[in-house]
């Protein structure tokens, strides 16, 4: 995210016209791309860690395409989608992370990074994976088609915050690139 915000300011400020902040700004964000990519890069299969100088799989590395510092056709980021489907699926819901944090070990699935996991497989190519996984959270939702902030990967019992914008958001979303074009529907139609 530090990237993601000096990329920003050097793009802000290219687009107002400010010619020498942009280059700085731009200059700093391809630095620390660099170091990004070289110290959160693992050397058993060029997966990126979410933490730097060590290895940890954290579904926010999920959104790296998202926000410009890698394309999602990256070998590195098709090795990264593949450990964190191994590492942190639970039951059809991605953990954010397994390490304890403050609050311990995590036993809940956060539902955000649920369909962030949906975007990457379907930003990949692998739709059918995305559409299975996007139906069943979808049957998940309560009777007003709402979602909590988390949900337990054993029971599907909602938890945490509710409703949950970050998982509404995220269903949206996820709903958006998974569905046809407007286009697609004009050519099944006839």
């Amino acid at each position: 995210m530090c990237w993601a915000a000096q990329h920003r300011l050097g793009m802000i400020a290219r687009r107002v016209g400010v010619d020498s902040e942009s280059r700085e700004w731009l200059a700093r964000a391809g630095v620390l791309r660099h170091e990004v990519l070289q110290r959160a890069a693992m050397p058993d299969g060029g997966w990126l860690s979410g933490v730097l100088d060590r290895e940890m799989a954290d579904a926010s590395s999920l959104v790296l395409p998202e926000i410009g510092l890698l394309p999602s056709d990256d070998p590195r980021f098709h090795a990264t989608l593949d450990v964190i489907g191994k590492r942190l699926m639970r039951n059809g819901f991605l953990m954010r992370y397994i390490e304890a944090d403050d609050f311990g070990k995590p036993s809940n699935a956060f539902l955000l990074c649920t369909f962030w996991y949906i975007d990457a497989l379907a930003s990949v190519g692998r739709r059918s994976e995305a559409l299975e996984l996007f139906n069943n959270v979808l049957g998940r939702r309560n009777h007003l088609g709402l979602l909590s902030e988390d949900i337990d990967p054993k029971t599907g019992e909602l938890w945490g915050n509710f409703p949950q914008t970050y998982s509404q958001v995220g269903l949206i979303l996820s709903a958006m690139r998974l569905s046809r074009s407007w286009e697609e529907g004009l050519w099944h139609a006839s």
